[in-house]
């Protein structure tokens, strides 16, 4: 008796199927990804239907590399079988599984929040690199992951972020990276960037300068030196006239500019301590950091322009900014709100405030004297 309807076609398929040796099994599975992939121009609902079962019979007979490629095959298409598409993405071999968690735009958010709860590490990272995140796998990412996790997803400008997300992460601790992260985030509310600067225990000081006023090296093996700091009489010598600058309204690109084309070095700090209100330690700190971003916000917080943000970076002693470093540094400082950056930089007063002995051989810290 011939089959007539697709449920018999199924049918006979799995018979068939349950009698076929491996490798027939595979050129099976090939040609039916063939016929989904040329047609994947024209509606495929019924065919991704009928073939599901057929599928996913298929899977439990073929070796891994047969997944690895059906999962990618898969991964291109819009319109997919739903049942086999589950099974592969939330398979334990992340091979498999990740080339649909990647790519593929047939998974429901229903789908990736479920396997975001129970997937190893390298599937949850396929998950944070997606092109666009909805809030309740967002929310799933962070609940089940971890600190791996939270810094692809909050880089990853595709993810969308609820305020339970922003919750989940204030809760989970403070760490300084995350916070800076989410604070270079155009899209970060300032309510979140707030709580999460006030939270902080404050950043790992400089280290202490010795007589000589060079920091002393961490350990045996010390990074390159850092460069020579003004001394304290260079800052008492160079803050009358900034503040007088500052009080006539000519601290302003211009003159920043040419102190750090100069080379002008305790009136270029000064000058960004007081426009942008971190105390003399945090602007030393970000000028001699191996990490640019803290000086982008501190020239973002202090209101100069690009041109001037780039030749501080360009002019620093003993770097060079490469051509994506500098590409990277724009980037920041064009989607930087004022706002953020100059809480970002009170981050940094409130840290200062509780190391007081960093340079407590200056004196009284350096304030902002508008």
């Amino acid at each position: 008796m011939m089959a007539n309807s697709p449920v018999d076609i199924l049918v006979e398929l799995e018979d068939a199927i349950a009698a076929c040796p491996p490798e027939r099994c595979a050129r099976i599975l090939a040609g039916i990804v063939r016929l989904l992939v040329a047609g994947r121009d024209r509606p495929q609902e019924i065919l991704v239907n009928v073939v599901d079962g057929v599928l996913l019979r298929l899977t439990e007979r073929v070796a891994p590399n047969a997944l690895v490629q059906l999962s990618n095959a898969l991964a291109a298409l819009n319109v997919a079988p739903q049942e086999t598409l589950r099974r592969l993405a939330s398979h334990e071999d992340p091979d498999i599984a990740c080339p649909l968690l990647l790519k593929s735009q047939a998974l429901s958010t229903i789908d990736l929040a479920m396997i975001a709860t129970s997937s190893g590490g390298r599937q949850k990272l396929a998950i944070c690199a997606r092109d666009r995140i909805e809030p309740d796998v967002t929310e799933a990412l962070i609940k089940h992951g971890d600190r791996a996790h939270y810094l692809p997803l909050i880089k990853n400008p595709g993810t969308k972020f609820s305020d339970t997300a922003y919750a989940a992460l204030i809760a989970a601790g403070h760490d300084d990276e995350i916070t800076k992260a989410l604070a270079l985030r155009p899209d970060t509310p300032e309510l979140v960037v707030r709580t999460l600067l006030s939270a902080s225990p404050g950043k790992k000081p400089p280290a202490k300068p010795d007589a000589s006023g060079v920091p002393a090296a961490h350990g045996a093996a010390s990074a390159p030196a850092t460069p020579m700091l003004p001394s304290p009489a260079d800052y008492a010598s160079a803050r009358p006239e900034i503040v007088a600058l500052n009080r006539v309204g000519k601290l302003n690109d211009s003159t920043v500019n040419r102190f750090a084309i100069r080379g002008e070095i305790a009136n270029l700090f000064t000058a960004v301590s007081v426009l942008s209100g971190a105390p003399i330690e945090i602007v030393e700190h970000v000028m001699t950091d191996d990490d640019f971003e803290g000086l982008v916000m501190a020239c973002r917080a202090s209101r100069l322009n690009w041109a001037t943000t780039l030749a501080i970076l360009s002019n620093r002693s003993g770097t060079r900014l490469s051509f994506a470093e500098r590409e990277r540094a724009r980037q920041i400082f064009e989607t930087l709100l004022l706002s953020t950056s100059q809480w970002t930089v009170r981050w940094g007063e409130i840290s200062a405030g509780a190391n007081t002995s960093v340079r407590g051989n200056r004196g009284t810290k350096m304030g902002v004297n508008r």
